[in-house]
């Protein structure tokens, strides 16, 4: 099954969003900075921190949920020029090809480690850092969807 598709800069930016949500460190961190805000916060109601101790922590929380969710998204945009090529992408039994105006390249599907099925794209990881983002708006018809997800259910581990 063959596919051509372009990337849509706000549903990038929210497949990316994703990506970072979904990795166990930053949601270690965001738990316990959200702990650390509401216990922050407590404090401070029973007069047991001082205003400029619970602003700190406030603006601390705040730093790091802009940075997840504005930040890091729009940056790795700005950076990959991938996100503005136009592509077409070729689903085998055996493979995944990828071609460009550039060129080309091709994966097996046992060098993806995982893929990651969100609400506009595949996310078909290689390892936990590096990923192709495969738009669901890519696949016109409703059966190839359907037939995309099963290939890559078959041949790729769910994340």
């Amino acid at each position: 099954m063959t596919v051509e598709f372009s990337y849509d800069r706000p549903q990038v930016i929210q497949a990316l969003r994703y990506h970072f949500i979904t990795r166990r460190e930053i949601r270690l961190l965001m738990i316990l900075v959200n702990v650390f805000a509401i216990f922050s916060a407590v404090l401070f109601y029973f007069r047991k921190a001082t205003p400029m101790a619970f602003l700190l922590s406030s603006l601390l929380w705040l730093v790091l949920m802009a940075s997840f969710w504005f930040f890091l998204p729009y940056s790795v945009y700005r950076k990959e020029r991938t996100f503005r090529d136009r592509f077409r992408a070729t689903l085998e039994d055996q493979h995944f090809f990828i071609t460009n105006g550039v060129g080309g390249r091709s994966w097996a599907w046992r060098e993806f480690s995982s893929y990651l099925e969100t609400p506009n794209f595949f996310h078909l990881y290689f390892d936990s850092r590096s990923f192709f983002l495969l738009p669901k708006s890519a696949f016109v018809e409703p059966e190839s969807l359907l037939k995309a997800r099963a290939l890559l259910r078959e041949n790729i581990k769910k994340q």
